[in-house]
């Protein structure tokens, strides 16, 4: 049965927001090692190091402190990236001449997943904005760069609209979007090559995986993302991070003055706790959206 677009499109939504969450619930500690190592890499010797300092500091909360942002960052940025999946793949059929029945190929469901990313980078950006500062309190405040009051979710928010006005939200809004095309691209890339291997190896289709088979795709997907964009994403960080005082600094001169000062490895650092992240919480995030949406599925048929 062909679905009303309208209402693939709320499946979809939903469903990406469900596993927005679920990457967010099984990922967050590492991704804020991740943080706070990419923009002040010279206060921490490795993962271990950051790690055990975090905790010192402030317990298990720290890992967890900026759990709302990053749970509206997920499900926010997912719903509108799965919704907006959805209807790329429509504009990648209409672009190749295929019917709407047509299966597109894993290459160009990858080049949707580009596309759909540039949808959802207008939500992810303000949301992980929020969320870098929070992860990062300890470190602003050690440095220097901010009072100690401003450590809450609303202070952070105040204190971006005092600066910069309401687009102050869209710092890093450029390394951002460079990160996510190519990112995504990798991304599902990673993800429906992974299926189609597995699925061949089995003698099975695609749809008749098991979750175990989803959350290996979806832990591959996730390491694709992160190994293609990564010494982007670290601009991005530092970018979003150190300029809560100045004026934001350019993409290229980020990059430039990072490379400079630092080396080309400081564009990696934060490497090891991302990948050790990936794989769980993108296989979480698939195996739940992959679930979910068939299950709304399966009861809009019986209705």
């Amino acid at each position: 049965m062909a679905l009303d677009p309208a209402l693939q499109a709320t499946i979809d939504l939903l469903a990406g927001a469900a596993g927005g969450t679920a990457c967010v619930l099984s990922g967050l500690p590492f991704d804020t090692v991740k943080v706070k190592m990419q923009a002040f890499p010279r206060m921490y010797k490795g993962l271990t190091d950051c790690a055990v300092k975090t905790y010192t500091q402030s317990g298990l909360r720290g890992f967890y402190k900026a759990t709302s942002p990053a749970l509206f960052a997920n499900i926010a940025g997912n719903s509108v990236l799965f919704t907006s999946y959805g209807f790329c793949q429509r504009v990648v059929r209409t672009i190749a001449g295929l019917d709407n029945n047509t299966k597109l190929s894993d290459l160009q469901k990858a080049a949707a997943g580009s596309l759909a990313s540039v949808f959802s980078t207008l939500v992810l950006c303000p949301t992980e904005l929020v969320k870098c500062r929070l992860q990062a309190m300890h470190e602003l405040q050690l440095s220097g760069k901010i009072s100690q009051g401003e450590n809450t979710v609303w202070s952070v928010m105040k204190g971006i609209v005092q600066r910069g006005g309401p687009l102050g939200f869209y710092q890093g809004l450029t390394s951002t979007i460079c990160r996510e095309l190519p990112g995504y691209f990798a991304f599902f890339g990673g993800y429906e090559l992974s299926r189609t291997l597995l699925a061949a190896s089995g003698g099975k289709a695609k749809e008749e995986l098991g979750p175990v088979a989803v959350v290996v795709s979806g832990g591959i997907g996730g390491v694709s993302f992160c190994l293609a964009v990564f010494p982007v994403d670290c601009i991005k960080s530092r970018i979003q991070v150190l300029s809560i005082t100045g004026k934001q600094a350019s993409f290229m001169n980020m990059f430039s003055s990072t490379v400079r000062n630092e080396g080309i490895l400081a564009l990696y650092s934060g490497l090891k706790p991302t990948l050790i992240r990936a794989f769980p919480a993108n296989g979480f995030l698939f195996v739940t959206y992959e679930y979910s949406r068939k299950l709304m599925m399966r009861q809009v048929d019986v209705h």
